[in-house]
């Protein structure tokens, strides 16, 4: 399975993963809840930055994960800014983009296991509604693995668009559709032999 975690000594790796999830939830819910102004762009800017000088994953990693959400940054921004204007557009783009390195941070120095043994434990307490924890870990999991194989499929057919020379949003999404469902037909099939339905 494809995960982000990069192996480390820091801070945020020895930290525990049950208390990292719930410190790096907190902060995400907080930098969600800060109202559009240019001075809660800087506090979100700045704690996301905060966060990733820590020793163990650095400026150069924040670079990469931001770098990852250009296309996020576009209509996060393009958008909200024709109704809402500027400020507001760039305000919500500046916190969106910090929630998601913050909650990137987490699957950077966090195993796998370790998250799903965490996330399994946290919803323990909902059984009494009837949430099996397992199948929430599994949720998990094929979410960690769909998401960078989604990416993989995006750049192979860029890559085949660019070797033909040719161009265009139909002539990118057709293949791209057609990988993705084909994909996710197989994990379906892997899922129901393996008796999870």
């Amino acid at each position: 399975m494809l995960t982000i975690y990069r192996p480390g000594t820091g801070p945020w790796h020895r930290m525990p993963a049950g208390p990292k999830a719930l410190a790096l939830l907190l902060l995400v819910f907080g930098v969600s809840l800060l109202p559009s102004a240019w001075p809660a762009a800087a506090v979100a800017a700045g704690a996301c930055v905060a966060c990733y000088l820590i020793p163990g994953v650095g400026m150069a990693e924040l670079g990469r994960q931001v770098w990852a959400l250009r296309w996020l940054v576009v209509v996060a921004f393009g958008l909200p800014c024709i109704f809402l204007g500027v400020e507001a557009a760039a305000v919500g783009t500046v916190r969106i983009v910090a929630a998601v390195s913050l909650a990137a941070l987490l699957a950077l120095t966090t195993p796998v296991a370790a998250l799903l043994d965490v996330v399994e434990r946290a919803s323990a307490p909902l059984r009494v509604l009837g949430v099996d924890g397992a199948r929430v870990a599994l949720l998990l999991v094929v979410a960690l693995g769909t998401v960078p194989t989604l990416a993989r499929l995006a750049r192979e057919v860029r890559d085949a668009q660019r070797a033909r020379g040719a161009r265009g949003i139909r002539v990118f999404v057709v293949p791209f559709l057609v990988l993705a469902l084909r994909h996710a037909d197989d994990l379906g099939d892997a899922l129901t032999a393996r008796g999870v339905r």
